[in-house]
Formats: structure tokens, C-alpha cells, sequence
């Protein structure tokens, strides 16, 4: 049965769109990455961490779907990680309105001793020193990497995020982050730069609107 990694952020994210706005709800790149891949037929465990603020009734249902949360740190004490962001009309471009790191600002990624040889590994939505952190514990070079990031490193870690780009198979990001990364508007002309940072494969995630 193939391994797959997954590092990301277990979160709280608050959501406003034209169509409604939450208080603290689950949210996270990792916890996602996690809920989607227990529908198929892997082994899979997520390296993160939390404050003691994120409920057990979150974790309970990590491992109610087999998924493997012994590199889930919970700090004592600790606030887990905080984004709250407003979505425009076309569901697609967004502002960000807070980023609390709390918890993730001194996180040191460890991953467990039986998914240093994972076949797939997921970089979710980390500081890009974490990302690079988790690629250097690995056992042996994964079959494939795959990494997400969003605006946030671009504007304050981008010399890092460029570091562990290199060593990445697949990126994925929106058109709106791959505009900044690449300094290209065109999707196309952005997606040949990102291409020649490292990447095999660059996926832009777009949303479809109708006019």
C-alpha cells in the first residue's frame, strides 16, 4: 500500500463571501489534504501542529478516518493557526484579513519513523523552512513531490520558498499567486517561469466564472 506524507496547516479559518461569513471553523491545507486522500486506498499522516485551543472532536475525526496523527504536535498553552479571509464574487480572488501564526511560528516539523520512506509527499500551505525541513528527514527521494504555498511566503519568505521550489515535482497555485510569484499577468507566460524554477509540472488552480 503507498505512503503518502502530508504537511500542511490543521487550522482555524474564518470565510466571508458575498453569500455568507463563518466564526472559527476547521480549516487547514493539511487537515483537507488529509479528509480528501482517506477516500482512497493509502496510508497517509499529517505532520503539523496545534495549539491545545483545537478541539478533540477535530482530532477524533482525523483518525476516524485511518489517518495517522503522530506527527500532529500539540503545543501547551498554544494558539493554533489563524486565517480569516474575505472571497470576492467570482469565489476565486480573495483578501486575506488575518494571518496569526501563534503555534506555527516555531514549528519543527518531526516526521514519523514509518513515513520516512512515503512514496507521495504533500507540502501544504507551511513556511517554506518547514517544507524544506520535512523533504531533508525523508529516507530515501519520494516518487513524487508536491507542493502548495500561497501569497504570504511569496511577500515574507520568498528566497526560501525559491529554495525548496527547486526540489519540487508538482506546485500548485491559484492564477492570483502564480501572477506574483512569476511577475507575469499571463497564465501561460506565468506558467513557463514557474516551470523553469524547478518544477516538472505547475498547476494554476482557476475558477470558472459565467459572464
Amino acid at each position: 500500500m503507498n505512503k503518502l506524507l502530508i504537511v500542511g496547516t490543521v487550522a482555524f479559518d474564518a470565510i466571508e463571501t458575498p453569500f455568507g461569513k463563518t466564526d472559527k471553523i476547521l480549516g487547514g491545507a493539511g487537515t483537507f489534504i488529509g479528509l480528501s486522500a482517506s477516500h482512497f486506498n493509502l496510508q497517509s499522516a499529517i505532520v503539523s501542529v496545534v495549539g491545545d485551543d483545537f478541539p478533540q472532536e477535530y482530532l477524533d475525526l482525523l483518525t476516524s478516518r485511518k489517518i495517522d496523527i503522530s506527527g500532529l504536535e500539540i503545543v501547551k498553552g498554544g494558539k493554533t493557526f489563524f486565517w480569516s479571509g474575505r472571497y470576492h464574487n467570482d469565489m476565486n480572488s480573495r483578501d486575506t484579513l488575518a494571518t496569526e501564526l501563534n503555534v506555527l511560528a516555531d514549528f519543527n516539523p518531526i516526521v514519523p519513523e514509518n513515513f520516512k520512506n512515503a512514496d507521495v509527499v504533500m507540502l501544504g500551505n507551511l513556511h517554506p523552512i518547514v517544507q524544506t525541513g520535512v523533504l531533508n528527514q525523508m529516507a530515501q527521494k519520494p516518487k513524487l513531490v508536491v507542493l502548495d504555498t500561497m501569497n504570504f511566503w511569496m511577500d515574507c519568505a520568498l528566497p526560501e520558498l525559491l529554495d525548496v521550489i527547486k526540489r519540487v515535482d508538482v506546485i500548485t497555485i491559484n492564477d492570483e499567486e502564480a501572477r506574483q510569484l512569476s511577475g507575469e499577468y499571463s497564465l501561460v507566460k506565468a506558467a513557463a517561469k514557474i516551470h523553469t524554477m524547478g518544477p516538472k509540472y505547475v498547476v494554476i488552480k482557476k475558477e470558472n466564472t459565467a459572464h
